[in-house]
């Protein structure tokens, strides 16, 4: 019964969290957008080897995601044929990989580590960063969903010998492999290497090296690198050489970021149980400067030791890279989110009570998620915070439920609701975001209104072009009309009557590149501060 109980509340939760307002907000950035398209043109082509954008071969990343956009949408159209294509279905293989990763922890730990599954459940999929990516058409979230899976095999192989479990770690990294290329078993192998070396057990390493698990490997993973590269003889230049090497090792896709750019990324991934993850980290790290090797001795101990070589290897890893996005240590943060509910598990042994001290930090915390949640929208429009009444306002709500969550840990009848008021301050939080904030969030950071205000002028598909227009939103374009839009920038000025989207007051600087065309301004849209013209022949 007991069993059944946490069963039903992790499915409402992640339900919740994870597909809850996967739509409330058109697409964002450049690579939202983007890889949905490349899904979508692989579909309409029948082709599961190339991915193409706009008809042209795009092979920076592999194929997982897009085969997963791929059946959602097929699914889609299958249901609503007019619009199968959706942000809907663009997101939802990130939320379905949340959602298994979130129950494979459940019933690993239910089988190693009894008594925390339900925290770890929870905590994983209430943390910023899941919750966040699971929102997202991205190759990041496959990848930690398989990359957690896989590790979590591995350690489980490593307690229990059963070779199924090992199968089961090659089989996930090889779907690591096809989700964002060679990084998922490189990560993989550092953190085995790592952990074998300090419990001293060479033993280890050579037992993981099964040939059987090769070969499932190899025969998850080879097939479709073969293919692309014998399809695309550019393939091993584009995807290895530019976008793994030479991202790792220069700044050539201008995401320049100081070296310690992830600490503060990942503490926020881990909102808003950041707090319990330092206190962790800061407790094992007393326990090591004591003890030694001698602190890794027991098994629990190892199993910690486990949690903070998978968490820290993503982070020192990617923070020596010269090209930094926040979701490269996704990774990492399901096992932050374990490492968390080991720490909560043995301090609800030795002492049930939060601490006074502890349950306010905790409570500022779920207080400050839910002040950034309400004030989500003014931000998206005016790009900061400003001191008005309304900010007054959301500052007084923030503070009356930081003030309730507070006064609730420490209340000695009820010890043990820190899961319980944490994730209701989530779920408010998500709840407000997409109920109030989502409007604000399409209109200024998305493509759909645009497009949607292209085709209220034009039913018709006619050319779209842009001038001074960045990239994400031309790759928004792309994909909600379908077409690929041209740019004046780039001598690409449709010879036919088309659309103008341009930069706000730019009218008579593109006037010079088209003398003598009818020019007829039609709306503009001051969100985004841009215009919009038609552009007739001469």
């Amino acid at each position: 019964m007991r069993a059944r109980t946490e069963i039903l509340l992790l499915i409402a939760c992640c339900a919740f969290l994870l597909f809850y307002g996967l739509g409330a907000f058109g697409l964002l950035g450049a690579d939202e957008p983007r890889y949905a398209q490349v899904a979508r043109e692989m579909l309409d082509r029948g082709d599961l080897i190339t991915p193409t954008l706009n008809g042209k071969p795009w092979l920076e990343k592999p194929p997982l995601y897009y085969w997963q956009a791929m059946l959602t949408y097929r699914v889609g159209r299958a249901f609503l044929p007019a619009t199968g294509v959706t942000e809907k279905c663009a997101r939802l293989p990130g939320a379905i990989d949340a959602a298994l990763m979130i129950a494979f922890i459940y019933f690993f730990l239910g089988r190693f580590r009894a008594g925390t599954e339900l925290d770890a459940a929870l905590i994983a999929a209430g943390s910023a960063g899941i919750i966040g990516f699971a929102h997202a058409a991205s190759t990041d979230m496959p990848l930690t969903a398989t990359f957690t899976i896989a590790l979590l095999a591995w350690y489980a192989w490593s307690e229990n010998q059963r070779k199924t479990d090992l199968a089961i770690f090659y089989g996930a990294i090889a779907l690591g492999m096809l989700a964002k290329g060679p990084i998922a078993p490189a990560l993989a192998v550092v953190i085995v290497i790592l952990f074998a070396i300090v419990r001293r057990d060479s033993k280890l390493l050579l037992r993981t090296f099964w040939l059987p698990g090769i070969a499932l490997f190899l025969a998850v993973a080879l097939p479709w690198y073969i293919l692309v590269q014998l399809r695309n003889p550019d393939f091993f230049r584009v995807f290895i050489l530019e976008h793994n090497l030479a991202r790792f090792s220069t700044n050539v896709y201008h995401h320049p970021q100081p070296f310690w750019f992830y600490l503060p990324v990942f503490l926020l991934a881990a909102m808003p149980w950041t707090l319990w993850l330092i206190l962790a980290i800061a407790e094992r790290l007393r326990l090591i400067w004591r003890e030694k090797r001698e602190a890794f001795s027991s098994p629990d101990d190892s199993w910690v030791l486990f949690l903070l070589l998978w968490m820290i290897v993503p982070i020192l890893f990617f923070s020596l890279s010269q090209s930094k996005l926040p979701g490269y240590i996704l990774p990492g943060v399901p096992a932050a989110a374990l490492l968390i509910a080991e720490h909560l598990a043995d301090r609800r042994e030795r002492q049930p009570r939060v601490p006074f001290r502890l349950a306010v930090l905790h409570a500022i915390l779920c207080g400050g998620l839910i002040f950034a949640a309400l004030s989500a929208a003014r931000i998206a429009y005016t790009h900061r915070l400003t001191m008005t009444p309304e900010t007054l306002f959301t500052a007084a709500i923030s503070l009356a439920l930081t003030i309730g969550i507070a006064a609730t840990l420490i209340m000695p009848s009820r010890p043990q609701m820190l899961r319980q008021v944490t994730i209701l301050s989530i779920i408010l939080s998500v709840a407000t975001v997409i109920r109030f904030a989502a409007p604000a969030i399409d209109a200024t950071q998305s493509s759909r209104p645009i497009a949607a205000t292209i085709e209220n002028f034009s039913r018709e598909p006619v050319p779209v072009a842009l001038y001074h227009v960045g990239r994400t939103t031309q790759y928004g374009l792309d994909f909600y009309l379908d077409r690929a839009t041209q740019t004046y920038e780039n001598n690409e000025i449709p010879s036919q009557p088309h659309l103008l989207v341009a930069a706000a007051n730019t009218g008579t600087e593109f006037a010079t590149l088209i003398p003598g065309r009818k020019v007829s301004y039609l709306t503009s849209l001051p969100a985004r501060k841009l215009e919009l013209y038609w552009i007739g022949v001469k």
